[in-house]
């Protein structure tokens, strides 16, 4: 069985609309041997981490970067975790009032100090959250955890 963790911050609701897709992804019944563990970024610790054999982050854009919940998170974890893990399969999906590149680009460096391998094109969603981001989401969750049933990653 692998482990497929999910984190997220929201405030507004708009990237906790695409947490929610993401796990639908996921957890689709397609998916056999992933266990989905899913949980807010203050809820989220090391353990959860150093369980997970894949890792989905989701933050809105917050000033052009991401939110404070998932920096603390990130904050939290990095020294209980460091030199524990592997590199851990990872892709990011961010509810964007701009273009979500400011936020992409400091989780991106952030991941390389972990060691975080990202393996997925990350899901921007700018403006509104619609169906046909919704359906990305849907579709990053599956995607990963495809990955992680076959082995892949």
């Amino acid at each position: 069985m692998k482990h497929l963790l999910i984190v997220y911050h929201t405030q507004t609701g708009n990237t906790g609309r695409l947490a929610e897709a993401v796990r639908r992804g996921a957890e689709n019944e397609l998916i056999e041997d992933v266990d989905v563990r899913f949980l807010r970024a203050g809820e989220a610790g090391p353990d959860d981490l150093l369980w997970a054999d894949g890792l989905l982050l989701g933050t809105p854009e917050n000033f052009g970067y991401m939110s404070g919940g998932l920096k603390d998170f990130l904050d939290r974890t990095f020294y209980p975790v460091e030199g524990r893990i592997q590199s851990l399969p990872y892709a990011v999906f961010i509810s964007a009032g701009n273009d979500g590149s400011g936020a992409l680009r400091a989780i991106r460096r952030i991941a390389n100090g972990y060691p975080f391998s990202e393996v997925q094109d990350p899901l921007i969603a700018k403006g509104a959250v619609l169906d046909e981001h919704l359906a990305a989401a849907e579709e990053l969750g599956m995607s990963l955890a495809a990955g992680l049933d076959a082995g892949i990653y």
